[in-house]
C-alpha cells in the first residue's frame, strides 16, 4: 500500500471485461487490494454497487472514500498513487504530455472507434457523420496508433508507463477479436508489453480474456 495514503483499495470487477486491464496495473503497482468480483446484470446493478458507481459496469476502484471509474482514470490515479514505480513521468517533464495525449487517445478515439466497427454502427459512416464523430473514421484511428508505436519500445521515454499498458491491453485485445488489423507494428510494440510478468499474473487470476465485444464493458 501507498505509505502516504495507506487507506484500503478495493478492486471492483469481472474478469472478462476491462476490468482485467486495471488488473494488470494494480499487480504493476505491487497493490495490496481486495478484489469484489460482479457478475453482469446482477450484482453490477445492485443498489449497493450503483451507490459508487451509477453506470453499473466495472471496473471501478474504491481508495478510502474516494471512487474512481473509467479504466484510463484509474489508471493514472495508481501511477500518481505509487510514484516509486515510475509508471507516470514525473510532473513537470515533457514526456508527461506525450503520456497524457495517448492515455486518453484510447480513453477516446480508440474506444469509441473499434466500440462503433465491431458493433458494425460504421458501414454506411458518411462523411458528414465522420466530422461529428469524436474518433473522425476508423481508419484514421489506425493510421494514429501505427504511427504513435511504429518503432517504439515505450510511448514515452525510455521506460514503461500506465499509457503503455492502456495501449498494449487494447491493441491486443483489438488484435484478438478483430475490431483492429494485426499490423506488424501492433504485435511488434504490443506482444513484450502483454508478456510483462504483471501481464501474466493479472492472466493467471483473472483466465483468458473474453474474445466477445458485448462483453468487455
Amino acid at each position: 500500500m501507498n505509505a502516504h495514503n495507506p487507506a484500503p483499495l478495493r478492486f471492483f470487477y469481472h474478469p472478462q471485461s476491462r476490468a482485467r486491464i486495471v488488473r494488470w496495473m494494480l499487480e504493476e503497482c505491487g497493490a495490496t487490494y481486495e478484489p469484489v468480483p460482479l457478475e453482469f446484470g446482477t450484482t453490477m446493478k445492485a443498489p449497493e454497487y450503483l451507490a459508487l458507481n451509477p453506470m453499473g459496469k466495472v471496473p471501478a476502484l474504491q481508495h478510502g472514500d474516494t471512487v474512481i471509474t473509467e479504466t484510463a482514470a484509474i489508471l493514472a490515479y495508481l501511477a500518481d498513487l505509487f510514484p516509486q514505480k515510475q509508471l507516470a513521468p514525473a510532473l513537470g517533464d515533457p514526456a508527461r504530455g506525450t503520456y497524457y495525449r495517448w492515455l486518453f487517445f484510447v480513453a477516446g478515439p480508440v474506444e469509441a472507434a473499434i466500440t462503433a466497427k465491431a458493433e458494425g454502427w460504421l458501414a454506411q459512416q458518411t462523411s458528414e457523420q465522420a466530422l461529428r464523430a469524436g474518433f473522425g473514421r476508423f481508419d484514421d484511428v489506425v493510421r494514429s496508433l501505427q504511427l504513435a508505436v511504429q518503432g517504439k519500445r515505450y510511448v514515452c521515454g525510455n521506460h514503461f508507463t500506465a499509457a503503455d499498458l492502456c495501449l498494449a491491453s487494447y491493441i491486443g485485445w483489438g488484435m484478438m477479436e478483430g475490431s483492429l488489423p494485426s499490423l506488424p507494428e501492433f504485435k511488434t510494440y504490443a506482444d513484450p508489453l502483454l508478456q510483462r510478468p504483471a501481464s501474466q499474473r493479472g492472466d493467471v487470476l483473472d483466465g483468458p480474456m473474453e474474445t466477445e465485444a458485448s462483453a468487455a464493458v
